[in-house]
């Protein structure tokens, strides 16, 4: 009898020992958090713990023994309350589903923390941060819940939030990366693709998008009422259909937009109404424009804005003008344009006569957009066609540089690289 008692205890310590080790039940890691001393290191055991957490105190999650932080489709899954914390190493997933509630991934409420190696994965919005400066991101991995493109939340939606750095993500399948009155936040080496907005900035100032790549979005960067932004070295690329736009303007000023390759999209730039700070231009130096439905887009007649050293390479329309207006009152210096027809007589690399794009009849469906169904087509050719031969009234000019460059050099270099960095065909950018 003694002995199968002692078989029995044995038992019993053998099973609270593989309990312990077991997948953890809802608040076990809420607990061990509240339980933890300010600067702890909190490594839990391997599993999914289904709860939302809080966090209070700063502290380091750590979850490379393989931990799933599962909200059960409640709510949001994480919030950090106090300064410091760092989440590493970590899975984040199924948020509620409510837009009122704002219900995510993560929401920072709270400064100087970081968050590295996170996936999160279905939630409604990824990451939402309120009034929390200083925040580092890096290779964070978000997507959004299964739904369609309007009904899901953004990926990061930042609000009244200042300084913060993402770096190195990868962010797809959501809504928008969007950044409200927020200042001087940087956007370096990520991919977004497959989303609606890859970064939309609204009234956020000096703001920075370096190095990234935004791909298969509707919109690639928007700055909409957002001054001093600096958007360099990016990749931006088929930015497809009705609305599809590569960098866009809205009565934004003091952006420096340089050595981008804009490729691929229904229109690469657009300027509705910028600089609207008369002392603020907007400058574009070194960017590839190429392959584009329209090169460069204006909303209407406008000043302050400076074209220097692009290269504009197989746009369809390489630049146009809504309404009778034109964009003579812009700057144009030292750019490249692949349908120039001038000579260099003396070799010095410069065009001996300006580069001039005049307002034919092919440009018709910039004063009727509905017009612009038959772009490209035979009827809109044969006008084109007899207007140049014979024109009945005298074309409009539309853009006039006066030293155009002749050899795209340097700045073209990225259309002739790798395959897959070439945009996609017609036919596949409409499958």
């Amino acid at each position: 009898m003694a002995y199968i008692r002692s078989i029995l205890a044995m038992l019993f310590v053998v099973t609270l020992a593989v309990l312990s080790a077991a997948p953890t039940h809802a608040g076990a890691l809420q607990d061990l958090i509240d339980a933890a001393p300010d600067g702890a290191d909190i490594v839990p055991p391997a599993g999914t713990y289904t709860e939302q957490l809080v966090i209070t105190r700063p502290v380091v999650i750590d979850g490379r023994n393989g931990v799933v932080i599962d909200g059960g489709g409640k709510g949001t899954i994480i919030t950090l309350d106090t300064d410091g914390v760092t989440l590493k190493n970590l899975t984040i997933r199924n948020s509620g589903r409510l837009h009122n509630k704002i219900d995510a991934g993560l929401r920072v409420n709270s400064n100087f923390n970081v968050i590295r190696d996170v996936t999160i994965e279905n939630t409604l919005f990824g990451i939402d941060l309120d009034q929390a400066d200083n925040n580092v991101f890096r290779r964070v991995h978000i997507s959004s819940k299964d739904m369609s493109m309007g009904l899901r939340g953004d990926s990061m939606r930042i609000y009244y939030s200042h300084n913060n750095v993402v770096e190195d993500s990868l962010i797809e399948e959501a809504r928008d990366v969007v950044i409200w009155y927020s200042q001087n936040n940087t956007f370096r080496r990520n991919t977004i693709r497959n989303s609606r907005y890859g970064i939309h900035f609204m009234y956020a100032h000096g703001n920075t998008v370096e190095n990234n790549e935004i791909s298969d979005c509707v919109v690639g960067v928007f700055l909409m009422y957002a001054n001093n932004a600096t958007v360099r070295e990016n990749k931006i690329l088929r930015a497809w259909g009705a609305s599809g736009v590569g960098i866009g303007f809205k009565e934004s000023s003091g952006a420096l937009i340089e050595r981008n390759d804009i490729i691929g999209n229904a229109t690469g730039i657009y300027l509705d109404p910028s600089p609207w700070d008369p002392d603020l231009d907007n400058d574009f130096n070194d960017n590839v424009i190429a392959y584009n439905g329209m090169g460069i887009e204006f909303h209407t007649d406008w000043t302050g804005n400076y074209f220097r050293r692009n290269a504009m390479l197989s746009n369809f329309t390489q630049v146009s003008v809504r309404g009778r207006g034109t964009a003579l009152r812009e700057g144009w210096e030292g750019n490249y344009w692949d349908d120039y027809a001038g000579f260099d007589k003396d070799q010095d690399a410069m065009g001996d006569v300006p580069y001039e794009i005049y307002n034919y009849a092919d440009r018709l469906w910039m004063e009727v957009p509905s017009a612009s169904f038959f772009r490209g087509g035979l009827a809109l050719a044969a006008l084109d066609f007899v207007e140049r031969l014979a024109p009945f009234s005298e074309p409009r000019l539309l853009v006039r540089e006066q030293v155009p460059m002749m050899d795209k050099g340097v700045v073209a270099e990225a259309v002739e690289a790798p395959e897959n960095d070439r945009p996609k065909t017609a036919l596949e950018m409409l499958q």
